[in-house]
């Protein structure tokens, strides 16, 4: 996209020199449209269980179009609740072992909209380092007293809680790190927060589908399933191919957010097609259960071809360190016919720019031998400028 520049007197001239530095040090960034007969091998996508074209979800949406039209025609308090985002939460809250759901019209807005209505003044926020935007942004917005503490530090998190004067305290963390497919220690930081009073709020955002029996997320894998000092928040648009996001948790918690949640009360509901996609997925995932493991088996083939250790989860990263490095590698990884993820500040941290290799459950074994292939040709020519 060519951006004219600016007059000097014109009030958004300073757009102009912020593009030009962000150019110097390769961090602009662009639109790049794909077209639905795109011939690249994706694995920059977060269709991890290869869901997004199957035909019986294809056929979920379909069938909710239909049924229910384009629009959910409102907020989830007004006209935007149907019988089908009942059945999606009821069904997905059960899947998870949770108590209830509540659908949002997608994960970002599940994320401000549970840590916001469960905060506020008098309240300690407790924060990963490395959590997503979404859940930064949450809690700039909590109007909580927010500490951000290092990646996957329990006794961190321990001392925080311990020295609190707040007489509530939240600690926040994704379950599965969206940037290098790394586990938190969940048992543990559970442990912290049930000694020291506080509440557990876990985003699943790329746990669910992939880790845990049969996909049911990370809490499940290590027993904390249905917890009620849990609440978990999870996306329709990774593992289950579709749009939106959910908040699961006691029931007493949905209840609140329908009071309170600003992101539920006055965002338009998610749309029925996405609805119906999503529970097309999910009861696709649980006929097919071993959908999961092909995952995680093609996240450690994808490992071993860039000659890193196999991730825990779908995510594979290859840092690189400087931007231009890892730029210039998702190009030429483009130029071969694979499309991969390119994460740069402030995505990541400064000297960590990378590449992010997305496994998927339909990948073939002419898929990985592509992949053998190109990265062969390109991470050793990289690595070694």
């Amino acid at each position: 996209m060519l951006v004219a520049p600016f007059p000097p007197s014109h009030p958004l001239a300073w757009l102009d020199s912020h593009a030009a530095r962000r150019r110097e040090v390769g961090l602009r960034r662009e639109l790049r449209p794909r077209s639905a007969a795109d011939p690249m091998l994706d694995l920059a996508g977060n269709d991890y269980l290869g869901l997004t074209g199957d035909p019986r979800v294809i056929a979920g949406g379909v069938d909710a179009l239909q049924t229910w039209g384009a629009g959910s025609t409102g907020s989830r308090l007004v006209t935007g609740t149907t019988a089908l985002h009942d059945e999606l939460e009821r069904e997905l809250a059960d899947f998870c072992g949770a108590e209830s759901g509540l659908v949002f019209a997608s994960g970002y807005a599940a994320n401000l909209g549970v840590l916001t209505a469960l905060s506020g003044p008098g309240t300690l926020i407790v924060s990963d380092a490395a959590n997503h935007a979404s859940l930064v942004d949450a809690c700039r917005l909590s109007r909580a007293r927010v500490e951000v503490v290092p990646h996957d530090d329990p006794a961190v998190v321990d001392a925080v809680l311990a020295a609190r004067q707040e007489p509530r305290a939240i600690v926040v963390t994704e379950s599965v790190n969206s940037v290098d497919g790394g586990l938190a220690p969940l048992r543990e930081l559970h442990a912290v927060c049930r000694e020291r009073g506080a509440l557990l709020v876990v985003d699943e955002a790329h746990g669910l589908g992939v880790v845990g029996p049969g996909g049911r997320g990370l809490l499940a894998q290590v027993g904390l399933a249905g917890s009620d000092d849990v609440v978990v928040t999870v996306t329709l648009s990774k593992a289950l191919g579709s749009q939106g996001g959910a908040v699961l948790g006691p029931a007493a918690v949905a209840a609140h957010l329908v009071d309170t949640a600003r992101t539920f009360i006055f965002d338009t509901g998610l749309a029925p097609a996405s609805v119906g996609t999503a529970l097309a997925a999910l009861r696709v995932l649980q006929a097919e259960p071993d959908r999961p493991s092909a995952v995680l088996r093609a996240a450690a083939e994808l490992a071993d071809a860039a000659g890193v250790p196999a991730p825990a989860s779908a995510v594979v990263s290859v840092v690189l360190g400087d931007p231009a490095r890892a730029v210039d590698a998702a190009r030429a990884c483009a130029e071969r016919g694979i499309r991969v993820g390119c994460f740069r500040p402030p995505s990541v941290p400064e000297g960590t720019s990378r590449l992010r290799l997305t496994a998927r459950a339909t990948l073939t074994d002419a898929d990985t031998a592509l992949v053998r292939r190109v990265l062969a040709e390109v991470l050793v020519p990289v690595a070694a400028r």
